[in-house]
């Protein structure tokens, strides 16, 4: 089993910057990516970005392409979401998502545990 803590949202004017963190642990050994899904309320659940277990490998949705950048940090289990230039189209719950295989699978909507989300309201 793997636990997923996912903290740094918040309130945040358009053009701002937050930074998500999500920490894992339990079972976290082995070839696994991590990344960040979001859903906007009365939406349902959207790919943002994912990153293989030796960071090598990313993947981004369009919509936040050359705004947001998914980092890793291997010792800490931790994961990263720097987000810059935000919109009032980012505002969602963020939810952490660990999945054990390739991030091209986790970029399919493949995800094998969740964490508990963190809300990011961007005001205009």
């Amino acid at each position: 089993q793997v636990q997923l803590v996912d903290t740094g949202g918040g309130l945040v004017q358009a053009g701002g910057s937050l930074r998500l963190s999500c920490a894992a642990s339990g079972r976290t050994f082995g070839n696994y990516a991590m990344g960040w899904f979001r859903q906007a309320p009365g939406k349902g659940r959207d790919f943002v970005a994912t990153i293989s277990r030796s960071g090598e490998i990313t993947y981004y949705a369009d919509s936040v392409k050359g705004r947001f950048t998914i980092s890793r940090d291997g010792a800490k289990n931790t994961v990263y979401l720097q987000m810059n230039s935000l919109k009032p189209e980012d505002t969602a719950v963020y939810y952490c998502a660990l999945r054990y295989g390739s991030a091209q699978s986790m970029r399919d909507m493949r995800v094998d545990f969740w964490g508990q989300g963190t809300q990011v309201t961007v005001s205009s």
